[in-house]
């Protein structure tokens, strides 16, 4: 009767044993090695192309004073009137022209004798850029916008026309030049550059660097038209291998 007993208790603690959970070590695994750090290296890179500009942007201004407002700005406005007719007639288009600043500013007097500041006159003042593409006409361009009204001159500037193949270029520069760099720090330290793993771009103009060039029309105003350097920069990172 008892290997009876102990036979059917035996049959059925099978199943709950074949369902309970193995001890740990069978489950314990082989742990992946840890991936081993890649050395790497983040340098700068500069590239600057000179380039002979192919535009020029003049600033010039109308600025007339009169006892009222409105005479103040008829005046401005007449004059400013014979600055775009002679403009146009040295060659200058309409979407070359354009105005960045038109106001009229009462003018205070009396601050120096300790009365109240009063009205003595108005200032209209109308500023006026004009874009020059042929070069050649910059120094006439300045002696029409001054021959008929224009007293202020605000600035000149240079640039290109289609920046993009001159910043390409120096872009290119500014790659090789982190490439290089790169290689020569990495060598010198017994390693050896790595495929890239990162590029930051940033740059843009510089300022112009003087050619001191006049332009062709000897009556017209002498102009030095430079060059317009333009940069570029990038942050490299490289691996370095052994």
């Amino acid at each position: 009767m008892r290997t009876r007993y102990f036979l059917a208790l035996c049959t059925a603690l099978v199943p709950v044993m074949a369902t309970l959970p193995l001890p740990m070590a069978a489950y314990a695994q082989e742990a992946p090695a840890a991936k081993a750090a890649v050395a790497m290296i983040t340098v700068n890179g500069e590239g600057v192309v000179q380039a002979a500009p192919d535009m020029a942007t003049l600033s010039v201004g109308v600025t007339t004073q009169s006892p009222t407002a409105t005479e103040a700005l008829a005046a401005n406005t007449a004059a400013m009137d014979g600055v775009l007719a002679r403009l146009k007639a040295a060659g200058a288009a309409d979407s070359d022209l354009q105005t960045s600043n038109l106001s009229v500013n009462p003018n205070f007097t009396g601050y120096d004798s300790g009365a109240a500041p009063t009205i003595s006159s108005y200032v209209a003042v109308n500023q006026l850029n004009v874009r020059i593409k042929a070069l050649d006409t910059l120094g006439v361009v300045l002696d029409a916008a001054v021959s008929d009204g224009a007293n202020t001159l605000n600035g000149l500037t240079f640039g290109l026309v289609d920046p993009k193949p001159t910043m390409d270029a120096a872009r290119k520069a500014a790659v090789a030049d982190a490439v290089a760099k790169a290689t020569l720090l990495v060598e010198a330290s017994g390693g050896k550059l790595g495929r890239v793993v990162s590029i930051t771009e940033g740059g843009g103009y510089a300022a112009p660097q003087p050619m001191f060039r006049q332009l062709a029309d000897s009556a017209a105003v002498p102009v030095a038209q430079g060059e317009v350097g333009v940069t570029a920069m990038v942050t490299m990172a490289f691996e370095i291998t052994d």
